[in-house]
This record gives C-alpha cells, sequence and structure tokens, in this order.
C-alpha cells in the first residue's frame, strides 16, 4: 500500500493536546477508507503538523480527515518508505501517536525538523590518479570511519554514501555541528599522524521540515546542504543561517560570512563557517 506524507497549517491556538484529539477520531474511522495513520509530528511554534499514512491512495487520507474532524491537509505527497527511514530514523511515539525525541519522554514531542548534513573528500579524483585506485580507497575508507564514529557518537544517521562522501541526517542542529567538528578534528590528527597521505574534507549543512518543495521529502533542504557542501573551502564546515540560529547558546561559534550565490538557487543565502579549531570539545 502506498506511504503518505500530508502537511497541515494549523489555525492559531490549536495545541499538541488538539491534534491528539484529531489523530484518536482518525484511528477511530480509518479502516472504513482501508487507511492507516501510523504516526504524527508536532510543530507548535510552526502550526505545522505532519502525519505518516498508509492508503490505498491520497483522496482515502483525505477522506478519514475530512470525516473525522474536517483539517484536511494542504499538501499530501505519495513518498518511500525508506526515504522516512533515512530522514527520520525510528521514530518513537508516545500513546496519542506522536512522534517523541529519541529518549527524552513522552513530552518531548518530535517537532519533524531534521538538519542534513554532506561530507565531500577534496579531491578525490585526483587522489585516485595520483595515489593508485587501492591507496586512494584506503584514504576514502579513513573518511568513512571516521564520519561514520562521529555520525555514532552525536546522534547522526547515514542516508547514504555519496562515492565521495556521506550523507547523514540529524535530530539536533547542534548535534551536526558537534559531528562536523570532530569530523574535521579526527581528520586533521590522522594527516599529523600520516602526512604523505594528506585527507581533507569540505562538510556543509542545512535544517528544515519534512517536506518542503517540488513534492520532495526534505526536497529543498537537501539542495542547499549539497551545495553549501560544494561551496565550502577544504577543511570548512558551511552551515545555513537556520543552523546558526538553532546553535544559539550551545556553546558553538560561527563565523557570519554574509549572502553567498549557490547554483540551483533564485536568491543568495546566508552562510556561516563553524569554527573548529578553537571550538570547546
Amino acid at each position: 500500500m502506498p506511504l503518505y506524507m500530508d502537511i497541515h497549517n494549523l489555525p492559531q491556538g490549536t495545541t499538541a493536546e488538539d491534534v491528539a484529539k484529531a489523530h484518536a477520531k482518525d484511528m477511530a474511522i480509518q479502516r472504513k477508507y482501508g487507511v492507516e495513520y501510523t504516526k504524527y509530528w508536532v510543530n507548535e511554534k510552526a502550526g505545522k503538523v505532519f502525519c505518516l499514512v498508509h492508503a490505498p491512495s491520497a483522496e482515502a487520507a483525505q477522506c478519514v480527515h475530512r470525516e473525522a474532524h474536517g483539517l484536511v491537509a494542504e499538501k499530501l505527497i505519495e513518498i518511500q518508505p525508506e526515504l522516512v527511514e533515512g530522514f527520520m530514523g525510528g521514530v518513537e511515539t508516545n500513546s496519542a501517536g506522536a512522534a517523541v525525541l529519541p529518549d527524552a519522554g513522552a513530552d518531548a514531542r518530535d517537532p519533524g525538523i531534521r538538519t542534513v548534513l554532506f561530507t565531500d573528500v577534496v579531491n578525490s579524483t585526483t587522489l585516485t590518479q595520483s595515489l593508485g585506485d587501492e591507496a586512494a580507497l584506503a584514504i576514502l575508507g579513513v573518511h568513512d570511519v571516521i564520519v561514520r564514529d562521529a555520525l555514532s557518537a552525536l546522534g547522526g544517521r547515514e542516508v547514504k554514501h555519496t562515492g565521495d562522501g556521506i550523507m547523514a541526517s540529524f535530530v539536533s542542529a547542534a548535534g551536526a555541528v558537534r559531528c562536523a567538528i570532530q569530523v574535521q578534528r579526527d581528520l586533521a590528527k590522522h594527516v599529523e599522524s600520516n602526512p604523505d597521505r594528506r585527507l581533507k574534507v569540505r562538510v556543509g549543512a542545512a535544517a528544515g521540515e519534512p517536506v518542503e518543495q517540488h513534492n520532495d521529502l526534505f526536497g529543498s533542504t537537501v539542495q542547499l546542504a549539497s551545495r553549501l557542501c560544494g561551496h565550502a573551502q577544504p577543511e570548512q564546515i558551511l552551515v545555513s543561517n537556520v543552523i546558526a540560529e538553532l546553535c544559539l547558546g550551545k556553546g558553538l561559534f560561527f563565523e557570519d560570512l554574509g549572502e553567498v550565490t549557490l547554483k540551483g538557487f533564485d536568491h543568495p543565502v546566508r552562510a556561516h563557517a563553524a569554527a573548529w579549531k578553537q571550538a570547546a570539545t
């Protein structure tokens, strides 16, 4: 059965408890339409709810909302299950069906915002040409081990390997930045011990809601993170303005680089470089 994610813009004043009651009404009648609403994310600050639903069609899913409480979704798109798993992870839910932050209790509702991070090995093609396939693969393997260790330590989820780097997703924006800092520090230590096997990596990250544009899960967030990674200098961590704001008070430091022009974006984007050489451990 197809899997969909729908997006609701909630009326002002709607609370998480109101959403829980509406979800319960969905559950009471969903079998009538062959639909299964599995979980939902509440972002009270933004006034949005994202629902995950198995349904024979988008219209069947909308019929449940329409009959149960009248809060019909503004957008409903079909998505691949592996995309949800890759970006959102194995999400826990409370008794009402609301997604909650891992190991944080039933009251710590997951707002659905994720940070997407890309790493990219600098001059990977040149490494292959100058060192040969086996030596180059060994160096790229060092990158993979360092990045995966950092992901494991800081709550990141690997979405996919890109060949020259890794794409990952985080619940915490600060966790993503700390992961990038650990990656750059561990790579710097590796280079100190192996000066003849220099390995430099650029990192880019952006944060956003599950569904943004072009009927694609994390469409513009992924694109922005990828473009920031491509724009970064070797050994630089380049992040979006949203991440810098989300990290206020987290003991992380950023250099405001102003607006940068990125391919595929109609307007310049404000970017920040995360300080990692002088950042606190």
